[in-house]
């Protein structure tokens, strides 16, 4: 695995301010989305411009693969809290890539994007090692391998075409750890009852 450092689009930081902008909500699939790697996602904007798009999957664990185990393969210092810690698939693309999803409250300089209300993505072996520091890291943080991403104008069409319903974030949706729920939970923050879905909602 190989963490992400200093990769984000220049002007990345720039499209926080994008009235426009889906950065900071969630995108939640609808059913009869069409594509297996997306069912019952819920996606977490972390960029989003004109030319470009990008999220992390909040509600897939990475199969055999806990915090411990990443630090240990990295030759990093293992604490015992990190054993047990889910480590998430954040989506199908570079998955041997990793990203530190974390509240705002713990930054280290150029290395964090900061996004949304309270958020920040880094991807460097110091905020691995944050995460297991209660006294000085941050206040929450997951490690998502891999990402979602869209090119040009492509997410746009698919939420033209009903495939994705967007939705504010909240701390716990995106931090806690009942993955099996997300979806569900997204759902209800939109007043929308996950059985009354059709499963002609999206592409199909």
């Amino acid at each position: 695995m190989r963490l992400a450092r200093a990769s984000f689009a220049p002007d990345d930081k720039a499209i926080m301010t994008d009235a426009s902008s889906l950065t900071g909500r969630l995108l939640v699939a609808m059913p009869g989305i069409g594509d297996a790697r997306f069912e019952h996602a819920v996606i977490l904007i972390c960029a989003h411009g004109a030319d470009h798009a990008m999220g992390l999957r909040l509600d897939r664990p990475a199969p055999g693969v806990d915090l411990k185990t990443v630090l240990d393969k990295l030759d990093q210092p293992a604490p015992d809290q990190a054993a047990g810690r889910v480590v998430l698939m954040g989506g199908p693309v570079e998955r041997e890539r990793g990203f530190v999803l974390h509240t705002d409250d713990w930054m280290t300089g150029d290395d964090s994007l900061p996004f949304g209300e309270g958020l920040a993505m880094t991807g460097t072996r110091e905020a691995l090692a944050a995460m297991t520091d209660a006294v000085s890291g941050p206040r929450r943080s997951t490690l998502l391998l891999g990402y979602a991403g869209w090119g040009e104008g492509q997410l746009e069409e698919e939420l033209a075409e009903n495939v994705w319903l967007t939705v504010d974030a909240d701390m716990d949706l995106i931090f806690d750890g009942e993955h099996d729920t997300k979806w569900s939970r997204a759902l209800a923050r939109m007043g929308v009852d996950a059985a009354m879905l059709s499963s002609q909602g999206g592409r199909a």
